[in-house]
């Protein structure tokens, strides 16, 4: 099978580039996934590139990598082997049996794509002033949010190093307070979301949103990732977060959009109310946004079957489990949408049953290769499945008279309901409740528009079920998992409770060997 995985040209954010390929072999396909580069940092690297940090964002809208770290390791998703298809080597198994080790090869390929973006961010946020200081402080809190969130550590390396210097490595504790002093310089300073096209960029509104999620997670974060605890959450953090998640709303600017799919279906970007900082796709029309474009069409095809109208690669499916979280008549699970369903068969939402599609007008029934009907049926093994097994996603509805590459949804990095969400938890958590909202009001608005039943009153546990119902596939269930001290549980695919060292990743073999001042995660 050929060797289409994602291969990186990425930069360890020294003086010298890092050429980085990866080793998998899947159904990934190359129209996606071509050779893609990060500029390097030489000796005398000093430009303050901003476009090229927002670039680094466009890397995130991918199956792989970050988008897999956070997704594949919890309920909400899986990479089945089919006979020799996605085997990959384990590269998909070990990471949702949390067994990923430090040779891990998306794991290297994670790490240098984020802190070659952190670098570059740090480029803008120490050498710009004005305008692209303040965007550069943001972008740089972002990144450094990931690569904690995810390595327990931050290396830094500033704008005015010398190419010999040896990066110096921020603990987890302390790389939170950098990031939130960032945040804060941002916040002071950048201007309001407006309208059109600000999704695409750093706002105010971003980084009051990443530093609610930042505040709400601190109890996480300030704990040492080597002895796992039981969380204490302030309360004065969880007013902030109140106070930040008020702020958004007090913009006016964001709203809960009338129907879930507006969010991600095709034209997103003009029908949603939601999106706080997204990233353009490559679709006709778009706006020429500062970094290029991302594409969201795998969010398709890594589910999809050869033969549906949208040919994907068969590939990742989620949980019986968490398909069976939702109600049966929970509009995230199953909705019809019109210039998709009715053209192409596909609904927005979780795939399951008889698949169908059109042909000359005609609903037919899809067929796998064998020439029996396709059903795609709840069992799955991440070990021996076969074409059929597993229930697929479709997070991000393509129009059906398109359905190819060129399709236009926005890949979503924040959304308001999440903020909502998080003002939920938050007083849940010790918070005083404002603007005559409850825990209960919030998460009963959030369900009504989703068409799911009211609930009576809202637990922090309910809070978790309804934050994986509401932002499935939105690169955040691994951090809620941890936060809420679910994170080791077994799940279907992983029978047996995963160490607790395991909330954070490995340091890759290699950046451990060429930084001393980095050390190797506990249990690793």
């Amino acid at each position: 099978m050929k060797n289409n995985f994602i291969k990186q040209t990425a930069i360890y954010f020294a003086a010298i580039a890092v050429t980085v390929g990866a080793v998998s072999c899947s159904k990934l396909d190359e129209k996606v996934f071509g050779s893609k580069s990060v500029a390097a940092a030489s000796a005398g690297a000093s430009t303050a590139d901003l476009a090229s940090v927002y670039g680094q964002l466009n890397g995130l809208a991918s199956q792989g990598n970050w988008f897999a770290f956070q997704e594949h390791s919890t309920d909400e998703l899986l990479g089945p082997t089919r006979g020799t298809d996605w085997d990959d080597f384990g590269t998909w198994r070990k990471i949702h049996l949390h067994a990923v080790d430090g040779a891990h090869n998306q794991l290297y390929d994670t790490w240098n794509q984020l802190n070659g973006a952190l670098f570059q961010a740090t480029l803008v946020a120490e050498k710009s002033s004005g305008a692209a200081q303040a965007e550069g402080k943001f972008l740089r809190a972002f990144f450094a949010t990931q690569v904690m969130d995810l390595y327990g550590q931050v290396p830094y390396r500033s704008a005015t190093a010398g190419a010999d210097d040896i990066p110096e490595v921020k603990a987890r504790a302390a790389a939170f307070d950098w990031i939130i002093a960032d945040l804060d310089a941002a916040i002071a300073a950048l201007p309001s979301f407006g309208t059109g096209s600000d999704n695409h960029k750093a706002n105010k509104q971003a980084a009051q949103f990443l530093k609610a999620r930042l505040l709400l997670n601190k109890a996480v974060y300030k704990a040492n990732p080597s002895t796992p605890t039981t969380f204490s959450f302030d309360a004065a953090d969880m007013n902030a977060v109140v106070t930040l998640v008020d702020a958004i709303t007090a913009s006016g600017k964001f709203k809960l959009s009338t129907s879930y799919w507006d969010n991600f279906k095709w034209d997103n970007n003009t029908a949603s109310t939601e999106l706080i900082l997204t990233r353009a796709t490559n679709g006709a029309g778009k706006a020429n946004q500062t970094g290029g474009t991302a594409d969201v069409t795998w969010a398709t095809g890594m589910g999809t079957h050869y033969n549906q109208a949208f040919s994907g690669w068969n590939g990742f499916t989620t949980t019986s489990d968490f398909y069976n979280s939702f109600e049966s008549a929970d509009k995230r699970r199953y909705d019809s949408l019109g210039k998709m369903t009715e053209v192409s068969g596909f609904n927005p939402g979780f795939l399951v049953g008889q698949q169908y599609k059109y042909e000359g007008g005609k609903k037919v029934m899809v067929k796998d290769r064998s020439g029996s009907p396709l059903v795609f049926t709840p069992d799955v093994s991440l070990f021996f499945s076969t074409e059929a097994k597993g229930i697929r996603t479709m997070k991000y509805p393509l129009r059906g008279d398109q359905m190819g590459f060129n399709d236009e949804n926005e890949f979503v990095l924040f959304r308001y309901s999440d903020a909502l969400l998080m003002k939920a938890e938050a007083i849940l958590r010790g918070a005083s409740a404002t603007g005559g909202e409850t825990a209960a009001s919030i998460v009963n608005a959030i369900r009504k528009r989703a068409g799911a039943s009211t609930l009576a009153t809202v637990t922090l546990t309910d809070i978790l079920a309804e934050r994986g119902r509401e932002l499935y596939l939105e690169a955040v269930r691994r951090p809620d998992l941890i936060r809420f001290g679910k994170f080791n549980d077994p799940v279907v695919e992983r029978s047996a409770k995963s160490d607790a060292f395991r909330v954070v990743y490995p340091i890759p073999n290699q950046a451990v060997s060429s930084n001393p001042n980095l050390k190797q995660n506990v249990g690793y």
